[in-house]
């Protein structure tokens, strides 16, 4: 078992590791010409100049004032001094409100850490009862645990203590959670009023679009907005599958790339041409000249792309049974999408447009029909990996048990029981391998996800990040406690009856503070300050901007700033809280590790939002009801948990007063759920027409058609558009009134376009 030593060795070494980062990533911002690496949302909002264009030759490489040297901690000060409405106004909201997560974390965990050291600690540690059962029972123990709950006597009055404090920390979570949650309500609807104007807020995509013989998809849409929304109707973009164009328009771009590479490699010697394998991943077969065969690739691919171009335009089976339909007013679209469009629900049906930067495209293509198949296949082959997944937790727990280990492989005892190697195997070598394990889980979710059927990216992470969390949750948590505790008192178990083990079950539970304990130091503390460094980032654009970069536009696409990663990052965060409120009561001792972990997460994250993320999409977070839930889930959780350990306590007298817990938290989130989730999922009428109205009132003469028309159009075709526009007029289309032929007896009724809404698709989809 890990003691106090063990866990001081594995602290000393993460902070050791945390401090070599911080002072190497402190040492290598100031140097210019890492400058694009540790700045570069600042570099692409075109308010930052690099500093390796002026100065003699030596100062574009290496910073010699040794001035800023000695201030070098100043990142920590500037990245906490931008007030949060700059900070919105800089980054999104999306990313203030991520922040806010850990500011709840330490809203929550500081008062309850306080208290519990206040209360808990003592009561549990003047305590003998598992040095008792050391000593007649041969159960296994550390002195970490005698400051858990396990050290308290069964039938004991004080567990009274820790009924309260159970009941003080859910109320206290709860409050908080209360109000973040109405604070980030009214953040949301403050900056969807106040935002600048944007397609999503016309726009309605709307899918299942049913088959006519008569017309075409574009006819159908066009007639039946027309019919149903004739004074709101403006304009609409029917979905084409280009997804095989996209392929070739970026195989091209990696074979330009190659292209670059050679042409610099040859420039700088010119003696020698490249050449290159044009085997298996240029592993093998025939070398060939390396530039005239990337050339040859590029006209190649030119050419098909060209072709595929031609066909999709033309080919009617492109056309898939959805469009982008944008209105006049952001009332007309609300309307829209919070409304049932046809007697039949499985028929043009609406939701609300994400913004064009992030729907996932390639996923527009799937069938309606197919999603609900596809989202079995993957809820079966996720059931699977959890369960295949179990395999190297278990492998990851048997480095926290150094005696079962010694038992199984007795050779190992001399080496593993030399006192400084014990501390660094049983306090640092167990968070490593779970963090290890997990390195491509993230990889593996995100391909579940986009082939679940998901249609933006936003989607796409919340609902990887769900199932990462689950599997956290599975995994990480449960199956660490059972083989790592269960196990470990075996022998134990074997040699008592029945009716012990669920008592000794009880006591084992809180045990495996101790593995947690290494993960948060591991994972959240050196973690999150290697995340602040950069290092992969780093490498990589240094080598791009050596063989790849030719101009300013290849220099910026090296800068490679990234986003946060909401699918990542907040199941990791969500795995802080579980384990914070579920050992809070269990196990106190654990609580100033997670307390670390949120400040120190809290300061590193907020600098790289300011500095370097660069969001790919902004969801005014929609995101937070899916936090709010599983924060409650957790407590809930924590609360079952200490449930389960009183029952096996022998604490009868107790127990039942925590019966209560679970009932009031849920109540607790249902109102919460029914105050406030609207806000993150509809947009109130009343606060579209206040914005049109204000609009209308500001821009009387705006050409909002001009604006829509090509806003969702598949990014393949946006250099075509382009061109379209720069030849014609941009306000012809306008003027026109187009009476669409159709040999539906339903069009004879139907209204003429007015002006505003007039043929709607532009030339490139009017098939």
């Amino acid at each position: 078992m890990a003691t106090f030593k063990d866990i001081g060795i594995a602290a000393g070494f993460n902070i050791l590791f945390a401090v070599a980062f911080l002072v190497a990533f402190a040492i290598l911002r100031l140097q210019p010409f890492n400058d694009r690496v540790y700045f570069p949302k600042w570099y692409l909002k075109g308010l930052r100049c690099s500093p390796t264009n002026s100065g003699v030759f030596v100062t574009k490489f290496v910073n010699l004032d040794w001035r800023s040297y000695i201030r070098f901690l100043n990142w920590v000060p500037d990245a906490l001094k931008m007030p949060e409405p700059e900070l919105i106004d800089h980054a999104g909201l999306d990313s203030a409100v991520y922040l806010r997560i850990y500011l709840l974390g330490l809203k929550i965990f500081v008062p309850v850490t306080l208290l519990a050291w206040a209360i808990l600690v003592p009561v549990n540690w003047t305590n003998h009862t598992l040095a008792k059962a050391g000593i007649q029972e041969k159960l296994e123990y550390s002195d970490i645990d005698k400051l858990s709950i396990s050290n308290i006597p069964e039938g004991s009055h004080r567990f009274w203590a820790h009924v309260i404090m159970a009941y003080a920390f859910t109320f206290w979570t709860c409050y908080t959670l209360s109000s973040e949650y109405a604070k980030i309500a009214a953040m949301r609807l403050h900056f969807l009023a106040s935002e600048r104007r944007r397609p999503d807020q016309f726009t309605v995509l709307v899918r299942n679009v049913p088959p006519d013989a008569d017309e075409s998809v574009t006819e159908s849409v066009e007639h039946f907005f027309l019919v149903n929304h004739p004074d709101h109707y403006l304009t609409h973009q029917v979905v084409i599958n280009a997804n095989k164009l996209a392929k070739l328009v970026k195989e091209k771009k990696s074979k330009e790339n190659w292209l670059d590479y050679y042409q610099l490699k040859y420039l700088r010697n010119p003696s020698k041409r490249p050449m290159t394998k044009i085997g298996c991943l240029g592993l093998c077969g025939n070398k060939v000249d390396a530039i005239d065969h990337q050339t040859a690739e590029i006209d190649r691919l030119s050419k098909e792309i060209e072709e595929e171009r031609e066909r999709v335009k033309t080919d009617v089976s492109c056309i898939m049974p959805a469009a982008f339909v944008s209105f006049r007013s952001r009332w007309g679209a609300a309307v829209c999408a919070q409304t049932q469009q046809s007697r039949n629900p499985t028929l043009w049906m609406t939701e609300w447009a994400p913004e064009p930067r992030d729907v996932y495209w390639n996923n527009l293509a799937i069938p309606y029909v197919s999603l609900s198949i596809r989202k079995l296949i993957i809820a079966v082959a996720f059931f699977f990996l959890t369960f295949f997944y179990m395999i190297p937790v278990t492998i990851a727990q048997s480095f926290a048990n150094i005696e079962a280990l010694e038992k199984r492989l007795p050779f190992l005892k001399p080496i593993i029981e030399r006192g400084f190697l014990k501390g660094l195997i049983q306090g640092l070598l167990p968070g490593i391998a779970l963090k290890i394990f997990l390195i491509v889980l993230p990889t593996i979710l995100m391909m579940m996800s986009k082939f679940e059927g998901f249609l933006s990216i936003s989607s796409l992470e919340r609902r990887s990040a769900m199932r990462y969390y689950l599997f956290n949750f599975i995994n990480v948590f449960l199956i660490s406690v059972i083989t790592g505790s269960a196990m470990e008192q075996l022998n134990s178990f074997i040699n008592q009856s029945a009716n012990e083990i669920p008592k000794k079950i009880g006591v084992a539970i809180p045990m495996k503070a101790t593995f947690f304990i290494t993960y948060i130091m591991v994972d959240g503390w050196a973690g999150v300050a290697g995340e602040i460094l950069r290092l992969k980032p780093l490498i990589f654009y240094h080598i791009k901007n050596f063989f790849l970069v030719k101009t300013e536009k290849d220099r910026e696409d090296a800068m490679d700033p990234g986003s946060i990663g909401f699918n990542t990052g907040e199941p990791q965060i969500q795995l802080y809280f579980l384990l914070g409120l579920v050992y809070a009561v269990v196990t106190p001792v654990f609580l100033p590790f997670i307390l670390v972990f949120f400040a120190l997460a809290y300061v590193v994250y907020r600098h790289q939002i300011i500095n370097v993320y660069n969001q790919e999409y902004e969801s005014a977070a929609a995101f937070w009801p899916d936090v709010h839930g599983r924060v409650v889930f957790a407590l809930v959780f924590s609360q079952i948990v200490l449930m389960g350990l009183m029952s096996s306590k022998s604490a009868a007298l107790t127990t039942p007063f925590l019966i209560a817990l679970p009932v009031l938290t849920l109540s607790f989130h249902l109102y919460c759920k029914g105050r406030y989730e609207s806000a993150f999922v509809k947009y109130p009428l009343q606060e579209a027409m206040m914005k049109d109205t204000l609009e209308r009132a500001r821009e009387p003469n705006l050409n909002l058609k001009g604006y829509l028309q090509t806003a969702y159009i598949h990014p393949v075709f946006k250099n075509d558009e382009d061109e379209d526009e720069d030849d014609d007029d941009p306000n012809g289309k306008l003027n026109e009134s187009v009476l669409v032929p159709t040999k539906r007896q339903s069009r004879r009724s139907t209204p003429a376009p007015s002006k505003l809404s007039g043929a709607s698709s532009p030339e490139l989809l009017d098939i």
